[in-house]
């Protein structure tokens, strides 16, 4: 069976069949997958209503039942006693990590303790992993100095693995809430000029903006809260501005708190501030369109012409090889 197949590897005119057939499926699956791809947005809305009611059931009964409730959530307890033990408080960056996981959308004590748990964990776990495959499962014919070394470069992995993770976390917010935001402010520039409050403006906004960002809609109903409870507004500003870390977003922030303090026109305002957006995201899509060229260089010479000349001169290689028979 092997020698069959090493055989035919190289016969012109199988290769020539089997990535016409690739091509084919390729083709079929790209012109289907837009006909095959339903929206979800209902499914999620409807499994979002059903698990509203059963939480909102299970709170009554914990309510009946005299439960103390609690908004706040409480780390594990295994957790808590590693971090404490280790004191890990210390060796890891506190105001740092906190700032990582509230950009991330992690927020209050317990992902903080899990993230530092994690930090602790995650290295001592690749390290058994290397040891174990290094020495172990593949005998890897090296120098132990060598050995040793892999080993040490996968701990050193682990301890960044975390921060990589919420690193990632906090692109994909950003970049939802960059996308959505323009939006965003158009919507409440219009809620401004109705004669909304700018709290009862981040609220319909915030209630308006989930379809397209659901992190936008946090944060929002965050700011909106907080402009009615803390007692300097400026300071929700400076959060939201925190909390989102974009240049947009600081932007706006300072804007508000400007009209504010000097008591300029919310709505104006609003409206220069929305076009900057939109004029920074319009450049930006700009940007990728331009370095869209150069990233397609290496595709197309690996993948589209080696294709392209099966397709042209298969056939004729076929015929020459025929002719020589």
């Amino acid at each position: 069976m092997i020698d069959m197949f090493f055989a035919n590897a190289f016969d012109t005119r199988l290769l020539a069949m089997v990535f016409a057939a690739i091509g084919a499926i390729a083709t079929v699956l790209t012109l289907a997958m837009p006909l095959i791809a339903t929206d979800t947005l209902g499914k999620r809305m409807r499994s979002v209503a059903i698990e509203r009611e059963k939480i909102r059931q299970r709170e009554r009964e914990r309510l009946a039942r005299g439960e103390k409730i609690s908004l706040r959530r409480s780390p594990k307890q295994y957790m808590q006693t590693i971090v404490d033990q280790f004191n890990l408080n210390k060796w890891v960056g506190q105001e740092e990590a906190r700032a990582l996981l509230v950009q991330a959308g992690y927020r209050g004590h317990a992902p903080y303790i899990t993230f530092l748990f994690f930090r602790l964990i995650v290295p001592a776990v690749m390290l058994v992993a290397s040891l174990f495959y290094v020495f172990v499962v593949i005998e890897l014919d090296q120098p132990a100095v060598v050995k040793i070394g892999l080993c040490i470069g996968a701990t050193y992995l682990g301890m960044h693995l975390p921060v990589l993770y919420i690193k990632n976390k906090i692109t994909r917010r950003q970049l939802s809430i960059k996308r959505a935001f323009p939006d965003a402010l158009d919507l409440l520039l219009i809620c401004v000029e109705s004669g909304m409050s700018i709290e009862a403006g981040f609220k319909r906004v915030a209630a308006e903006i989930g379809s397209q960002s659901i992190p936008l809609t946090e944060e929002l109903t965050l700011t909106n809260a907080e402009l009615s409870y803390l007692q300097d507004r400026r300071q929700a500003y400076e959060n939201l501005a925190k909390r989102t870390n974009l240049e947009g977003v600081k932007s706006v922030c300072m804007a508000l708190q400007q009209a504010e303090r000097y008591g300029t026109p919310l709505a104006q305002t609003l409206r220069v501030m929305a076009q900057e957006n939109r004029d920074m995201r319009m450049s930006e899509a700009e940007k990728k369109a331009a370095a869209l060229p150069p990233k397609l260089t290496v595709p197309m010479i690996l993948f589209f012409l080696p294709v392209l000349f099966v397709v042209i001169l298969g056939p004729a290689a076929i015929r020459v090889m025929e002719t020589m028979r």
